[in-house]
């Protein structure tokens, strides 16, 4: 198992640890702070225990609020993108896959994807990019916007425990 180094999650306070962990799931803060207050021990400072029961909140929490973490990924190469008003995180994550990079035609299609995803689902398309190049997310994008809204909704809350996933093993 995977251990965070340099930090002792037990020695957090539930300020300290909603600081530390507020941000692994997208503008969801009430995720860490119900981990924290579930109680914390010497299992938590396992990536795979914290990550697990992060996830189990989220996937245990009502529909809208799966909602509203699943619409607080920003767009792929969109707008907060260009103006440079990303996550530390997401802007990251976004550079490693070479989004940053597009062609003003790739830029254009990604605009294309997100505006017709969005009017489709209701929310934006979300993918773990890590590991994935900007041709493989955009032929993911072609293919996943022909789901029905349910099956993409369950994929979209896949994809984000996969980014906080790969969020806590970056923290260690």
């Amino acid at each position: 198992m995977t251990t965070f180094r340099a930090l002792n999650v037990t020695a957090l306070d539930r300020d300290a640890f909603i600081e530390t962990f507020g941000g692994i799931y997208e503008h969801a803060p009430w995720i860490a702070a119900r981990a924290y207050d579930m109680g914390v021990d010497e299992s938590l400072n396992e990536v795979e225990t914290l990550r697990e029961r992060m996830a189990r909140i989220l996937d245990e929490a009502d529909h809208e609020a799966q909602l509203s973490v699943i619409r607080a990924h920003p767009d792929l190469a969109g707008k907060a993108a260009v103006a440079g008003e990303l996550t530390d995180s997401s802007r990251r994550e976004q550079a490693g896959a070479g989004i940053d990079q597009c062609s003003p035609e790739e830029f254009a299609e990604f605009e294309r994807l997100n505006n017709a995803y969005k009017k489709r689902f209701g929310f934006p398309f979300i993918i773990a990019v890590a590991g994935l190049d900007r041709y493989a997310i955009l032929e993911a994008f072609r293919t996943r916007i022909e789901h029905d809204r349910e099956t993409e909704r369950r994929t979209a809350l896949v994809q984000a425990h996969r980014i906080a996933a790969n969020r806590l093993v970056q923290m260690t």
